[in-house]
């Protein structure tokens, strides 16, 4: 007997889809029957998604900090599959530096991503979803750091603590329309964005010092949350903040400042005596 996939028939809107979390959430979503729009700014990796996933799949080079871009990016999703059940929002990236020394450019650039992007996509997804009046979920990527301080990261962790609020916000406002609203707050993730823990000797040490389950995440973690948050196996769940990081809120960041000189000296070292 065939299996019908727990997302049979959905169509998906995710943000941040070419690489990384977005697209292992694209691929999870594609193997359990939905199909997806994926959003990007890499166009050669969205290819590569299109031709890994196939007439699943549409993408759309998009700016997730252009509110014209997210508005067109719906409006893909619906041209292409005539409807839109599942908003995941991934798009995101990091700056780092100690808060006295931060540039205002920098500061800006992590919250327009990491958390006016978010908005702009929950605003014209609940408006679709609105629009239909059949319910939705909406899945806001935010981080351990929403919750968890960390050294250096300032700008990221504000934004991830404004998604979760937003995100509470959101599923207060949009609960009795039937669509609900959550976030997944990975810890650290092998991802390409955090090609930097693999790079400094003992930055990746720190981090399984502070996880109790002793290991890393990979994408197919935060994969397995976002297909629970988007099926209707969460049916009663919205405005929660999933953490998905093997118990590290349970203990402490890695002292950034302090591991981050070590690797860059343990480096040099390195160099001096090749």
């Amino acid at each position: 007997m065939q299996t019908v996939g727990r997302l049979e028939g959905k169509v998906a809107v995710i943000t941040g889809g070419a690489s990384g979390i977005g697209r292992e959430i694209a691929r999870r979503f594609v193997a359990e029957g939905a199909r997806v729009t994926l959003g990007d700014l890499d166009v050669r990796l969205l290819g590569e998604a299109a031709r890994e996933l196939g007439p699943a799949c549409t993408t759309l080079e998009a700016n997730v900090t252009v509110e014209d871009d997210v508005e067109r990016l719906v409006a893909a999703a619906i041209d292409a599959f005539g409807r839109l059940d599942v908003g995941v929002n991934c798009a995101g990236l990091s700056t780092f530096g100690p808060i006295a020394e931060l540039s205002e450019g920098d500061w800006n650039l992590t919250v327009d991503v990491c958390l006016t992007g978010v908005f702009l996509s929950v605003k014209h997804e609940a408006r679709r979803l609105l629009a239909q009046g059949e319910g939705g979920s909406i899945i806001n990527i935010a981080s351990l750091n929403a919750v968890q301080p960390a050294e250096g990261m300032s700008a990221y962790c504000a934004s991830k603590a404004g998604i979760d609020m937003l995100t509470r916000c959101a599923a207060l406002e949009l609960g009795p329309h039937g669509i609900r609203v959550n976030a997944i707050g990975p810890g650290l993730i092998d991802t390409p964005l955090t090609q930097f823990q693999r790079d400094l000797p003992g930055i990746r040490a720190g981090y399984l010092e502070n996880i109790p389950l002793g290991r890393v995440g990979t994408t197919q973690d935060v994969a397995s949350a976002a297909l629970f948050l988007a099926s209707e196996e969460s049916s009663w769940v919205t405005g929660d903040l999933l953490l998905v990081d093997g118990g590290a809120r349970t203990k402490r960041y890695p002292e950034m400042f302090r591991l981050i000189a070590e690797g860059l000296a343990d480096l040099e070292q390195q160099d001096l005596g090749t």
